[in-house]
């Protein structure tokens, strides 16, 4: 099996790290990957913002509620869906920024981000380091956004933690693939029985060797979408100039 395929099978996140900062060279390494990610169009539609003030770190990780995984770790970066330059260069020719505004742009620039962040992530884990996204910048996106200075038309979709990791956790189980594709049509039976999946899920939390656990996927799956989490979001974009249609 190709060794970088089988890294990526063994993706965990990592919330334990080694107090001792990641070199330049790493970092630029990794920056250089998250740069040669796939781009719609070649929009190139993100920025990376690295934190690395003490006390402005601090302060996002309390945000995120995962400070011990965010203050004590090799780099912190944050990724931003950026569509402010593309702004810029509409503005300097007197054109409308209706096309930037769109939902579709949006999309178009979670997607790039997302590809990114993913890059980074797949070639600090081929370097032997350890990740964690942390979606909670999201908990006050507005505090995330003044405390970073954003401008219109960007929007801060997660922070990545990068660094030396004390230990990780075992791999989750993931679905098995008969539940997850599909051809030629969304085959609602097979992509929805789980009942299987449910029990190896329970399996391994019960097994884990932390954080054990009597609880299913679905169990997950229910506790998290029964509420509406992160309201501010929409209405943050909105004042942030995207029009959401």
């Amino acid at each position: 099996m190709d060794p970088i395929i089988e890294q990526m099978k063994k993706n965990v996140s990592v919330r334990d790290f080694k107090d001792e900062p990641l070199t330049d060279e790493v970092k630029k390494e990794l920056l250089q990957a998250a740069q040669s990610g796939s781009s719609s169009n070649f929009v190139q539609a993100f920025s990376i913002i690295e934190i690395s003030d003490g006390k402005l770190r601090d302060t996002i990780a309390d945000i995120t509620n995962s400070a011990p995984y965010v203050k004590k770790t090799g780099a912190f970066y944050v990724f931003v869906a950026d569509l402010y330059r593309q702004a810029q260069m509409l503005k300097r020719r007197g054109l409308s920024l209706d096309g930037i505004k769109s939902m579709e742009q949006l999309l178009v620039a979670t997607v790039d981000t997302t590809i990114a962040a993913e890059n980074m992530a797949t070639a600090a884990e081929s370097l032997g380091l350890g990740i964690c996204y942390i979606g909670g910048i999201r908990n006050d996106i507005r505090q995330i956004a003044e405390l970073l200075h954003l401008p219109k038309y960007t929007f801060p979709l997660y922070g990545l933690t990068v660094g030396i990791p004390n230990g990780k956790n075992q791999v989750k189980p993931r679905m098995p693939l008969s539940n997850q594709v599909a051809t030629d049509h969304y085959d609602v039976e097979q992509l929805t029985n789980i009942g299987d999946y449910d029990q190896k899920v329970r399996e391994y939390y019960l097994s884990r060797n932390s954080n054990a656990q009597d609880s299913t996927w679905t169990d997950k799956n229910v506790d998290f979408f029964k509420e509406i989490r992160r309201p501010d979001v929409g209405p943050f974009l909105k004042d942030q100039g995207f029009s959401l249609s």
